[in-house]
Parts: C-alpha cells; sequence; structure tokens
C-alpha cells in the first residue's frame, strides 16, 4: 500500500482537481480530504457518509459557582483576561492554560475538553473517503488530520487497497506536516505565476526536510511560459522532477459546475491528459524512486 499526498504552497492552483481525478482513476484507493480547515473534495466526490465521530481538542475552564469563594485569584493570575468580574469563562478567551485551576483554593475551576469538530467515514462510488470538518477558530488541525489519516491507513491495510491518496492542505503549517508524515510520495501542484513560485520552493523545502520523495506537476502551464521555464530551471536545481506540465482547459472549470471530477466530465484533451499523469504517478510507486534510501 502506497500512499501520495497532493500539495501545493497556496490555494487555488488546481490540487483538489487532480485528486478528484486520480480518486476516479484509482481502482484500488482510500481517499483522504486533510484539508480539515477549509475541506471541499467532498463537493467531487459526493460521499454518502457511514460513520460520524466527534473530533475533542483543547480545553476551556468552567467555573462551578456553587462552590467558587469569588476569591478572585482566578482572574489576577489570567494574563488572557478570560474570566470577568462575574466569574463567568468567556470560551473565546480561554487557551486552555490550567493556570486559573491550578490557583484555585476551593477547587472550583474545572478544564473541560472542548469538541473543535467532526470526522467521517463515507463511500463514494470511486472507493472509502475520510474527511473532517474543523470548528471555525478551533485549533490542532495537524491532530484532527492525523486522526483520519490514520483511519484511512487501517482501512486500506484491512481491504487491501493499493493506494491512499491525500488531498493536502496548502501552505506549509502544521497540517500540511501532518499530511506529509511517512508518505511515500508528494505530488506538489504549481502554476506559472510569481506567488505559485514562491509558494512551491516553501513546500517543497518542507518535504525536503522530511525526506518525503517529491515531485511537481505545473497546472495551467501555458499561461506564462517563461514562469513556466523558471519553475524547470528550479526544479533542475533542486533535482526535482517535473511530472506533468497541464495546460489551462475551461472543461475543468465547466467540470467543478457540475460538481464532477474532470476525467467524468470528458474523456479528450485535459482529462486524457490526467489519465496519463495518473499513469506516470502510479509508476513511479513502483520504481526505486520513491523508495526512501
Amino acid at each position: 500500500m502506497k500512499q501520495i499526498t497532493v500539495i501545493s504552497g497556496k490555494g487555488g492552483t488546481g490540487k483538489t482537481v487532480l485528486t478528484a481525478s486520480f480518486a476516479a482513476l484509482a481502482k484500488n484507493a482510500c481517499i483522504v480530504d486533510c484539508d480539515v480547515d477549509a475541506a471541499d473534495l467532498h463537493l467531487l466526490l459526493h460521499p454518502k457518509i457511514r460513520e460520524r465521530h466527534v473530533f475533542r481538542s483543547g480545553k476551556t475552564a468552567r467555573i462551578d459557582k456553587r462552590i467558587c469563594t469569588e476569591c478572585g485569584d482566578c482572574i489576577d493570575v489570567c494574563r488572557f483576561r478570560a474570566i470577568s468580574g462575574g466569574f463567568d469563562v468567556d470560551p473565546i478567551s480561554c487557551e486552555g492554560c490550567t493556570i486559573c485551576s491550578l490557583v484555585c483554593p476551593s477547587q472550583a475551576i474545572a478544564m473541560e475538553e472542548n469538541q473543535s469538530g467532526e470526522w467521517y467515514i463515507s463511500q463514494t462510488k470511486y472507493g472509502h473517503f475520510v474527511h473532517a470538518r474543523l470548528g471555525i477558530a478551533e485549533e490542532n488541525s495537524g491532530k484532527l488530520v492525523m486522526k483520519i489519516r490514520q483511519a484511512a491507513q487501517e482501512m486500506a491495510e484491512r481491504d487491501r487497497l493499493e493506494h491512499v491518496i491525500i488531498d493536502g492542505p496548502p501552505g506549509i503549517g502544521c497540517p500540511v506536516i501532518a499530511s506529509l508524515s511517512g508518505v511515500d510520495l508528494a505530488l506538489i501542484v504549481t502554476e506559472p505565476t510569481m506567488s505559485g513560485i514562491h509558494d512551491m520552493k516553501r513546500v517543497a523545502d518542507v518535504a525536503a526536510h522530511f525526506s518525503v520523495p517529491t515531485k511537481v506537476i505545473v497546472n495551467k502551464y501555458d499561461i506564462n511560459l517563461r514562469n513556466t521555464k523558471a519553475i524547470e530551471n528550479i526544479c533542475q536545481r533542486r533535482h526535482i522532477e517535473v511530472l506533468a506540465r497541464l495546460p489551462f482547459s475551461e472543461k475543468v472549470v465547466q467540470s467543478m459546475v457540475r460538481g464532477l471530477p474532470v476525467v467524468k466530465f470528458c474523456s479528450d484533451g485535459i482529462a486524457h491528459e490526467i489519465a496519463d499523469l495518473w499513469q506516470t504517478v502510479a509508476l513511479c510507486l513502483t520504481t526505486d524512486q520513491t523508495q526512501r534510501g
């Protein structure tokens, strides 16, 4: 079983569009949407939820007014000013540091675990799908990513699936690191813009730091051939293979409006190129190119 993470240094490069098509093309795979802060892969895969699980992370103080003596020690030590003069805790301001519960002489303050989101095991016409939704302004997205990745890996091992295809979040933060950890191949999707080039280099640095084999896909390469050449030069200097150059296509937009992976919306042009790309990716996973030294 091989794990593939599709990532991008910035949003809007076409990462999710490619992941949805890979999911439709793979015959024996489990799909994971690790962009838990802004999940959208479900819009193209239309999952039917089979299991729903609560995700708990972080703690918030709660004052039991039945035993609180209103001594004010908790107000004095709270650097986040989360406790009012009426001894009520503002859950938005509370950072869960626990110092108030430690100094309370009457032990009236308890730290309660937060319900930060939900994660799901679903079924699609393309296979198993594990995804999640993190609550607004909630923390520990990296922990949630690891939770759903573990569930997907266990499912893939149980059902003897060949691939786990991961739609990673954009950027270089904690959830990106969690989606990259231990995978067999990272596919960086970039675009020939200045911001695309800059952020591609940053996420490539992250992948290199964790010794993850990496390839690059240049999406909409024909909108700026000069910048595409610059991307190729950067990859050559870094010894990163450019696996494909995909042209701009209005059919991609049309497929998203219809809520379909582009390879299911049409069979020629861009869909044919993505199908060829998936065959190349599958071949990479069977060679020594993605093996760790």
